[in-house]
């Protein structure tokens, strides 16, 4: 079966925002129950919390958990602190009195790595990170059930959780385009594998999917190019001019990859959504 890869965030949103896949993904990666019969796309807080407003891929909650799934195909050079950023947010989004601390809702974070970065930070297939102090005695103190979990499809080993490593398979199969249905008999892989298959497909969705691929390209030309600009700079006036050049470099490509979607035909509102950029840092890059 053709299929469009689930590294693409369009495809990925529209297989694991289906209620009932959402729940089974969240419980064989977290252990967990949610109840839920909705899941948001592209979700943000009604109201801003901090400085900068955070967009969830994946966004559900129940009366007890909050679970967000966020979906990445090139890291970045702020990958681990800016899910740290999104993870702290949901908590610190529910503190909205003044009169008490408290967390109605256990945040629970997945961040989906499909691709394996070159600098070798990404050499697992699953890291959890929780907050729970350890005391003197080596003990683990359970006061913060909050957890962020990271997952990398391409670095599946056999010490990979059993229920994890069947969903980091499926989603590591389905990147070169193609899958075998008779390897997924199970009712619920064959309802992603029919929401994923190129054939049919809506006109308007492989649009949309199509900007996502050039716009992971993009970026991963600038972020090469920046990482080698920097480091050539740093060889020549000190590290901290590297990384001054890099990101001027990271703009450059930036202001390139709007201004070819500009001739696309796309809108500023569109161009915002493909790139993430916000409307301010958009006109700034093109004025």
């Amino acid at each position: 079966m053709q299929v469009i890869p689930l590294k693409y965030g369009t495809i990925f949103k529209r297989a694991f925002g289906q209620p009932d896949i959402f729940r089974q993904f969240v419980k064989d990666v977290l252990n967990i129950e949610i109840n839920i019969n909705k899941v948001h796309t592209e979700y943000e807080y009604p109201e801003p919390i901090g400085f900068v407003r955070s967009k969830y891929d994946l966004f559900a909650e129940d009366t007890e958990k909050r679970i967000i799934v966020e979906i990445q195909q090139v890291k970045e050079d702020d990958f681990f602190d800016r899910f740290l950023y999104y993870h702290l947010i949901s908590m610190a989004e529910q503190v909205g009195g003044f009169q008490e601390y408290g967390f109605d809702r256990t945040v629970y974070t997945i961040v989906v790595l499909t691709s394996t970065p070159r600098d070798g930070s990404i050499n697992f297939s699953c890291a959890v990170s929780d907050m729970n102090p350890i005391d003197e005695y080596g003990r683990t103190v359970e006061v913060y059930p909050h957890r962020l979990v990271f997952l990398c499809p391409r670095q599946v080993n056999d010490k990979t959780p059993p229920l994890v490593k069947k969903w980091l398979n499926f989603i590591e199969d389905s990147l070169d385009g193609e899958m075998n249905e008779a390897d997924y008999p199970n009712t619920l892989w064959q309802k992603i594998m029919v929401t994923i298959q190129k054939r049919g497909m809506d006109p308007a969705l492989l649009s949309e999917i199509k900007d996502d691929a050039a716009w992971e390209k993009a970026k991963r030309r600038f972020v090469a190019e920046g990482r080698e600009e920097g480091l050539e700079k740093g060889l020549e006036k000190g590290l901290e001019k590297g990384r001054e050049e890099g990101r001027a470099m990271m703009l450059k490509q930036q202001r390139e990859t709007v201004l070819q979607a500009r001739e696309m035909g796309l809108d500023e509102t569109a161009i915002v959504k493909l790139t993430g950029l916000t409307m301010p840092e958009l006109k700034k890059i093109t004025k």
